[in-house]
């Protein structure tokens, strides 16, 4: 029952979520609604001497800010969800940077693999010439 209520809320929290990007200022407008709404909560002196009240219309204030809190801290995390779903690359495009980096590691290689092939050349011809120096100096001997 409780696993059915946690995928009944994701998936209401999912349809929630806005279909725009977020941008900074939705950032800022959900932390000062969550300041605003934590302010009554915080223990000053009025709101202690609300909770020893025995005016029921008090205890329904406390209960309202904490509402409001807790309502202002959701639209927050969902800001956050959104930017973490946002930055979360699909498979597709990780895959294609995958494969960027392999295709740009093989054009490297094959580069060295060229100079190295260049290399022995070189080394070949240089052997060649001095082989042939010491042929020569051996038939004078």
């Amino acid at each position: 029952m409780g696993d059915r209520q946690l995928v009944d809320q994701q998936h209401t929290d999912d349809s929630q979520l806005p279909s725009s990007p977020p941008s900074n200022d939705d950032m800022v407008s959900c932390v000062m609604a969550l300041e605003a709404a934590l302010l009554p909560c915080l223990p000053a002196r009025e709101l202690q001497a609300i909770d020893r009240s025995p005016h029921p219309s008090h205890q329904i204030d406390v209960d309202r800010y904490a509402r409001d809190f807790m309502e202002a801290a959701k639209k927050l995390q969902l800001y956050f969800i959104s930017l973490q779903r946002e930055d979360k690359p699909t498979k597709v495009e990780m895959l294609r940077k995958e494969i960027a980096l392999m295709e740009e590691e093989l054009s490297i290689k094959d580069e060295l693999i060229k100079k190295q092939e260049n290399l022995i050349q070189e080394w070949k011809k240089e052997l060649k010439v001095q082989l042939e120096k010491h042929k020569t100096e051996l038939d004078r001997v």
